[in-house]
């Protein structure tokens, strides 16, 4: 516990046989309970799990976490309808078992998927656990030896003693990060980030694509977590919707880390575009469901203008290039109707742009 508040550390693996061990055993006292979500491994990740805990024989048992039931009364009808949507939302995650006979006394929870669901789908079944136990802070750590535990109490601090709602890790501000990271992933990692914080609403994030993080039980509770995205765009999906619960964030320092003998499984090549599209439509649905439907904010008006004038805008910008390679002469008419809908568009969006930076500012801590 850290500032009398429990610490769970959620650590989805997939064939993660050679560095587990290590990433188990690696962390820090403070962390009141580690959740392995085992995604269908082919490996011996199951197995040596399993022989961890079995070989510890203390007990772990906090009177802080785990379920609690709420009794009725006249005023808190809310709260148990909300804990019944709670238990009925189970059905939604992918399929899995507990191994551990007695959760509720053991450090470590073996949590093993009947089916592969990815990355995404493994971190939401470990934060289901941790809001069903009640825990206070719930970090995230791979399964493949890439993180610092060192780092951890860092990453969590901010939650627990400042009541930030996430926190993630920034690789990219530390002064080895381009000697560190790999060009490739710099490249693929900027560019998502800059789709990111367009999708999001958080302007100020630029390490994206880190994993290692931290979020409060206050913000679990605001999510629907079995929509989580269950691939290797968790990461971003995740911001955009802690964005629309209007989510505190905040980032900071860590180390790169490559080569300690585990290869990441994700490659930029094959996501990049599967990603984008995803911010592409979180975009569209951050928009509609933040400042339409919730609460009206006239940035939403700019945004929609921007993008109506310039889908009007792409019939002549077709004419005026298909004139351009032909003997054909463009009107003067196509090019002032062309100019004023691609100037407008512009406007439009710079605009929506400037208003989304300056309403989600409060959210960077």
């Amino acid at each position: 516990m850290i500032n009398n508040k429990s610490i769970a550390v959620v650590v989805p693996a997939y064939n993660e046989e050679t560095q587990i061990s290590e990433v188990v055993l690696s962390m820090p006292e403070f962390v009141d309970r580690i959740i392995i979500v085992n995604d269908l491994s082919t490996d011996k990740t199951d197995e040596i799990v399993k022989r961890i805990i079995d070989s510890d024989n203390n007990d772990y048992t906090n009177k802080k976490i785990g379920f609690v039931k709420i009794n009725p009364t006249r005023y808190n009808e809310a709260e148990i309808v909300l804990q019944q949507i709670q238990a009925e939302e189970t059905k939604k995650f992918i399929p899995s078992t507990i191994y551990n006979e007695s959760p509720e006394t053991s450090r470590i929870i073996l949590i093993n998927h009947l089916k592969n669901g990815g990355v995404g789908a493994a971190i939401a079944s470990g934060y289901k656990w941790c809001y069903d136990n009640n825990i206070d802070c719930t970090a995230v750590m791979a399964g493949d030896g890439q993180m610092d535990p060192g780092e951890l109490e860092s990453i969590c601090t901010p939650v627990v003693f400042e009541n930030l709602d996430y926190v993630k890790g920034n690789r990219l501000i530390h002064r080895s990060a381009k000697y560190i990271i790999p060009k490739k992933r710099l490249l693929g990692n900027s560019v998502l980030s800059i789709l990111t914080k367009l999708a999001s609403g958080y302007w100020r994030v630029s390490d994206t694509q880190t994993g290692y993080t931290a979020i409060s039980l206050n913000a679990l509770k605001r999510l629907d977590l079995f929509k989580i995205y269950p691939s290797y765009g968790m990461p971003n999906d995740m911001l955009v919707k802690l964005n629309i619960t209007s989510c505190s964030l905040r980032e900071v320092e860590i180390k790169p880390i490559y080569r300690v003998g585990e290869q990441s499984k994700m490659k930029i090549k094959k996501v990049i575009f599967k990603i984008s599209w995803l911010l592409f439509i979180s975009f569209f649905r951050r928009i509609c469901k933040k400042y339409f439907l919730r609460d009206f904010h006239p940035l939403f008006l700019f945004y929609i203008l921007g993008l109506f004038l310039g889908v009007c805008s792409l019939p002549f910008m077709a004419q005026i290039i298909y004139n351009f390679f032909t003997p054909n002469v463009t009107p003067d008419s196509i090019l002032i109707i062309y100019i004023f809908l691609f100037i407008s568009s512009f406007q439009s969006f710079l605009f929506a742009m400037w208003m989304d930076i300056q309403d989600n500012e409060r959210l960077y801590k």
